[in-house]
């Protein structure tokens, strides 16, 4: 057996049941008369409680819900691992297992060392508590003499920023003053073992890169073990060499940052052929008009996939009309590989709208400066008029923004997290 790994997780399986509804007793003795008037209903409905299967019900529905299913892992003393996947991956699942808030179901999880987590906005403290004395619980609960907890209380407090209320009782803190203390408790008393969860978010800018810049002086220079979740790409590859992904409750790729991160980007977007939108599995609307296809145009003419961050693009959209239509609004939408939208092409906001002959069309939205940083997208197409939906294609086109270096590659505007407004200019040709 190795002895210089930190957590070790062999064969960890953790179900929850689905849609079981118990009734409530107020006091042992209701419970204890509830059994007695139907022993072998309640003896069963105990049981059930613990014998998880995957069989259906009789509802035709599964009832439980494997959150993870046969996780192995081992993490050596010191190394930072990234951990990535969709919500309901399995993500959180995990940290709070090996984190001791919750059991498995099967297998088991060894934990070498100090541990100390950042799961859920305040979770570890205690609402009645202040600031103050949830400092000094958490530095006992890692096994500290008080006398170490108070050689870094100053630290802390100046790293958190709430000074003003570290005396004011925690129920009273909001999200982010709860997310600061938290964690400058955790980076700073130095557990063995980090967790952090997606909370950091919840925190602004400010604080989000100072947390950032602490991570980076824990792993380069502390050398503890740290399990970092993010959904912040960026932030996974800058702060952790190796990283594993979830999906469906099992890891299905591990290795490289970069790697992991580039296979699931790779997977978010399904692949449509940009030139005919046909056959869209997905899409909705009347059908009195249809999208068939869609493509970017270059400047000079060329048609592409990769357009260049802050040069002119063209997105053309083809359609087919059963009717005249009249009072026709398009809208494009261009959504990251977070599936976040980054911005939005309106016909409303240039105030235009379209009176369309029945047959075929083509409509171009012209962008004089493509307002993207470099990443992968895709586009988002609808159409409507006074008496509803037309059509609505959430794939339309999939594209990869580049830089130029006969271009300004300092045009690299930050709008992961936002829309934007972007000039832009409409025109229908028959």
């Amino acid at each position: 057996m190795s002895s210089d790994f930190a957590i070790r997780v062999e064969n960890v399986s953790k179900c929850y049941r689905l849609g079981l509804k118990e009734k409530i007793h107020d006091s042992v003795g209701g419970a204890i008369i509830d059994f007695m008037k139907s022993p072998l209903t309640n003896y069963r409905r105990y049981r059930s409680l613990y014998n998880f299967t995957d069989k259906y019900n009789g509802n035709g529905h599964k009832d439980v819900l494997w959150a993870l299913k046969d996780v192995n892992l081992e993490i050596k003393k010191g190394q930072v691992l990234g951990i990535i996947g969709r919500n309901g991956a399995g993500k959180s699942t995990l940290l709070k297992i090996l984190s001791k808030i919750t059991e498995p179901t099967s297998g088991q999880a060894e934990i070498h060392g100090r541990i100390s987590s950042i799961l859920e906005v305040g979770t570890g403290f205690h609402p009645e508590l202040t600031g103050r004395e949830n400092i000094y619980l958490n530095g006992a609960i890692l096994g500290m003499k008080k006398k170490e907890i108070t050689t870094k209380f100053d630290e802390i407090i100046d790293f958190s920023g709430v000074e003003k209320f570290i005396d004011t009782p925690v129920k009273w803190y909001s999200s982010g003053m709860k997310v600061r203390l938290a964690f400058a408790v955790a980076a700073n008393l130095q557990p063995e073992i980090l967790i952090i969860d997606e909370v950091l978010a919840v925190g602004d800018a400010e604080f989000q890169n100072k947390c950032l810049d602490k991570m980076n002086n824990i792993t380069e220079s502390e050398g503890r073990t740290v399990l970092f979740v993010s959904h912040n790409m960026g932030a996974i590859i800058q702060l952790c060499p190796t990283s594993i992904m979830l999906n469906n409750g099992k890891i299905t790729n591990s290795g490289r940052s970069k790697e992991v991160v580039d296979k699931y980007l790779g997977a978010i977007f399904q692949p449509v052929d940009n030139m005919d939108l046909r056959n869209s599995p997905v899409r909705s609307g009347d059908g009195r008009l249809r999208f068939v296809s869609a493509k970017l145009k270059l400047e000079n003419g060329e048609y592409t996939t990769t357009p260049i961050a802050g040069q002119a693009i063209d997105i053309i959209l083809d359609f087919e009309s059963t009717q005249r239509l009249s009072k026709v609004k398009f809208i494009m939408t261009i959504f990251n590989q977070m599936g976040i939208a980054v911005t939005s092409f309106n016909v409303d906001s240039t105030g235009k709208y379209f009176n369309l002959p029945d047959g075929r069309g083509r409509i171009v939205c012209r962008i004089p400066k493509l307002p993207l940083p470099l990443g992968q997208y895709k586009i988002a197409a609808a159409a409507s008029d006074d008496l509803g939906e037309l059509d609505w294609v959430p794939t339309a086109c999939i594209f990869n923004v580049h830089t130029s270096n006969f271009f300004d590659t300092s045009f690299s505007p930050s709008m992961r997290y936002s829309t934007a407004l972007v000039e832009h200019s409409w025109e229908v040709t028959q």
